[in-house]
């Protein structure tokens, strides 16, 4: 029996996240709808309140029992989703919450690690979703509880933390203890090394690696040597094995303890009481607890190298700000910190600086590269009025600015924190590693101790050898690492790539979806078109100059605010223009007046037409230029036509390639406007465009992207206006024009710094290329693990009668997590096709 359950929502903050909790519910099988808000959500359902609220949670999100409310909701015009408070500026639609706070993390290795700290963060009171990436070590915690109260929940988890506030002091201290890391790994690596590889040559020679009378002592100095290493060498695993112990968890580190350990014991125990083994059993293997440490600390120093090279995009961000500028005041020019600059001074750019802070030229004229924030190759002139920002080059002249952005609130500032949440997030399909690596290390444990049992019990002599072999390789080879990694890595690379191609991704999911997008959806006026009507071409009738008619058009069109009127005006400027008596707006046909004694007429056909004004001598012109998808605007004089002024919204100008580019893609392109099926058909035949929906409201936009998923396709919204934000946040990712409302950028789930069509082949490509760099680093990482465990459990014995040596497991271990993140550093070279 289904009824209407009403909840309350914290922790949204925009569309997107309406969505997002819309879509979470609405997957139930027992959930028939879904009405969400910003704070609300009115389900019907026959599920239980409790079992709703565990669903928002999953979402990320926070959900308690409504009370009920004296008055229903109010109504709106626009769904839910359009209804977002959106910031005035770009980048500020889509940056993290402000109450969001970031940690660096200590001691996490694998995984199941990243498992228990997002676990004892989100456990702990007022936090609304953690993000743990153990790519980089970090934590982006959003709600209201206290950094100290996150810090002491993730010691009290068995690692460390620390809270930073500043991206600067971020960078700084992860570059810190990276370097740290890395020269800690190298000498444990050395050390561990210099005493493996030597015993184990040695061993090989003869019978060596059997104890006898004569190498007792001997071996005896050597497990001593190599219980030393174990401290010093591999202390870290077996401390933090021991945390994980005490807090009932198992990790990375639990399994090389375990194996390493495992080994020396048993080689220590016939070191010291030959006697109770038998003789075939005198085996050491002092040399594989030795050489498994120094393999895998080498393999966590190029690992960490290799994970430097993946935040290098980021770090190009970051180091776009100068440390100091120019202030002008009365007193002259002073060069101060960039900390003192405040909105409202006025600061000098000269040739080769770069832009501080964002700002408004006041003066001065000069040409800027924003290569490096738009992905717009070409340097843009820009004087009086033109708005610059933080991170751009000023490449030749010389400008005086006034600060309206300082420090978090500048553009740059706010594109930092949108690609380091959207590196922070996981897709759906990284969901799948980090459910299975939760209960990984447990498994294998079981396995390993499964597979000792079986070679002791029905193994051959002698069957206690074989058991510490299996049981230490298969702890060691089945190490989650790579699986962990695999798709934080490719997240990081991917976000960071697309940011420097001006792409602003939301979150990992948008590049999800965008990688499986058939089929894309473009708005026309803005989008496809430059926005701003023009005039195309001028035929005037007999009698008649172009310059004369459009200097008494264009006199007309003063005292008009119609957006055709601003295109005959942007046409004659320059021109010096006739004032104009008696001016009348006739609506819906156009505008009337007098000047230099003439009677004048601006208007439509049928204006004409009632005004018995002879429009024969242009009729084919004018059915020709309305098939082209241009506004016919006539002009009468004294009762004569005079001229026909073509006027229309050209495409932009690299609209076509794009188009052309997505077409040879694959991609089917659809235009949706709500202009009129003449216009928009021309349009789209100029543009390339497959199909056309038009003369459609904002409401009908969501219904055409309805309709179209609702045959099977997986749809792309790009749009720049407020009416397109109900569409974008119906389709599967909304993608937004950089230069657009905030509205439509606040619901897109991509957005285009550059106001290009081009940035969205950009973008879906990257989209590609991060997906099948995830698929291939988790289809390695299963790889890896599913053939690494039976052979290191000895499957391969009965066919070939050899085993994996420990330190042949240890080696591969250390080898996939390289893989893994090299693999993904391959994104930071991608070039996108023109």
């Amino acid at each position: 029996m289904s009824n209407t359950i009403e909840l309350a929502l914290d922790g949204l903050s925009c569309g997107h996240c309406v969505k997002r909790v819309k879509e979470s519910l609405e997957q139930r099988p027992d959930v028939e709808q879904a009405e969400v808000t910003l704070d609300r959500a009115k389900v019907t359902t026959s599920a239980s309140a409790d079992a709703l609220i565990d669903t928002v949670k999953q979402a990320g999100y926070d959900a308690t029992l409504a009370r009920p409310k004296a008055e229903p909701l109010a109504e709106s015009t626009l769904p839910p989703e359009a209804l977002t408070a959106a910031p005035s500026t770009l980048p500020a639609e889509a940056q993290p919450d402000d109450d969001s706070q970031q940690l660096l993390i200590n001691g996490m290795s694998c995984a199941s690690c990243v498992s228990r700290v997002q676990n004892a963060l989100q456990a702990v009171p007022g936090v609304r979703q953690a993000r743990v990436n153990l790519a980089e070590r970090t934590a982006l915690v959003m709600g209201n509880a206290s950094a100290a109260e996150l810090v002491g929940a993730v010691e009290k988890a068995g690692y460390g933390a620390e809270a930073i506030e500043d991206d600067q002091e971020r960078r700084e201290r992860q570059q810190q203890t990276a370097v740290a890391a890395m020269k800690r790994f190298r000498w444990q690596a050395i050390v561990a090394l210099a005493l493996g590889i030597p015993v184990m040559g040695w061993g090989m020679l003869g019978d060596n690696m059997m104890v006898t009378d004569a190498n007792r002592s001997l071996w005896l100095v050597i497990g001593l040597l190599t219980l030393a290493v174990m401290i010093f060498a591999g202390g870290h695993f077996y401390r933090s094995a021991w945390k994980s112990l005490k807090n009932g968890a198992a990790t990375m580190d639990t399994l090389v303890a375990l194996g390493t350990g495992a080994a020396w014991l048993y080689s220590i125990s016939v070191n010291l009481w030959p006697e109770f083994f038998p003789r075939e059993a005198r085996h050491l293997y002092y040399e594989a607890s030795a050489m498994i440490i120094g393999l895998i600390n080498l393999g966590h120093m190029l690992e960490q190298r290799a994970r430097q090279r993946s935040s290098k995009a980021l770090e190009r961000l970051l180091d776009l700000t100068p440390p100091t500028a120019r202030v002008v005041t009365e007193n002259g020019e002073n060069s101060v910190p960039l900390a003192e600059v405040q909105s409202g001074m006025t600061l000098r750019l000269t040739t080769g600086d770069r832009v501080p802070v964002d700002g408004e030229i006041t003066q001065g004229e000069g040409w800027f590269d924003e290569a490096m924030l738009t992905g717009e190759p070409v340097p843009q002139q820009k004087g009086s009025g033109d708005a610059i920002h933080a991170g751009t080059v000023v490449q030749d002249g010389s400008v005086l600015f006034r600060a309206s952005a300082v420090g978090s609130r500048t553009t740059l500032s706010r594109i930092i924190r949108m690609v380091r949440q959207a590196q922070s997030s996981k897709p759906q399909i990284g969901q799948l590693a980090d459910k299975i690596s939760a209960v990984f290390v447990p498994v294998v444990v079981l396995i390993a101790l499964l597979s000792g049992a079986i070679w002791y019990f029905a193994g051959p002599a002698p069957q206690i050898v074989y058991t510490l072999v299996i049981v230490t390789t298969v702890l060691i080879i089945a190490c989650p690492c790579a699986l962990g990694l695999a798709t934080p890595m490719s997240i990081i690379a991917g976000v960071g790539r697309a940011a420097e191609s001006g792409v602003l991704v939301r979150d990992a999911d948008a590049l999800q979806r965008a990688s499986e997008v058939d089929t894309l959806v473009f708005d026309k006026t803005g989008t496809l078109t430059e926005g701003k009507p023009q005039v195309t071409k001028t035929f005037t009738a007999e009698g008649f100059s172009e310059a004369d008619a459009l200097r008494l058009a264009a006199a007309l069109e003063q005292g008009s605010s119609h957006p055709l009127a601003h295109a005959i005006l942007e046409k004659a400027q320059g021109m010096t223009l006739p004032s104009v008596n008696g001016f009348r707006t006739l609506r819906g046909l156009g505008v009337s007046g007098e000047a230099e004694g003439r009677q004048l007429l601006l208007g439509n056909r049928a204006l004409l037409e009632e005004q018995h004004v002879d429009a024969s001598a242009l009729a084919q012109t004018i059915e020709q230029q309305a098939g082209f998808g241009a506004t016919p605007v006539l002009l009468a004089v004294d009762g004569k036509l005079a001229a026909l002024f073509a006027i229309r919204d050209p495409l932009r100008g690299d609209s076509v390639d794009a188009l052309a580019r997505l077409h040879r893609e694959g991609y089917r392109l659809v235009m949706l406007t709500g202009d009129n099926p003449v216009t928009a058909h021309a349009i789209a035949k100029e543009a390339g465009i497959d199909d056309v929906i038009a003369g459609v409201l904002p409401d009908g936009k969501a219904q055409a992207i309805i309709r179209l998923q609702s045959e099977g396709r997986k749809v792309a919204m790009v749009g720049d206006g407020i009416n397109d934000a109900p569409a974008l946040a119906q389709a599967d990712v909304g993608i937004a024009m950089g230069g657009g409302s905030d509205v439509a950028i606040e619901t897109a789930a991509v957005t285009l710094m550059r106001h290009s069509l081009l940035g969205v082949a950009d973008a879906l490509a990257i989209s590609r290329a991060t997906l099948r760099n995830m698929k291939q680093n988790l289809l390695g990482a299963f790889i890896y693990n599913s053939l690494g465990i039976p052979v290191a459990a000895g499957i391969l014995w009965p066919f070939t009668g050899t085993l994996l040596n420990p330190v042949v497991a240890g080696a591969a271990m250390a080898l996939s997590s390289i893989t893994v993140v090299s693999n993904a550093n391959r994104l930071l070279r991608f070039r996108v096709k023109a």
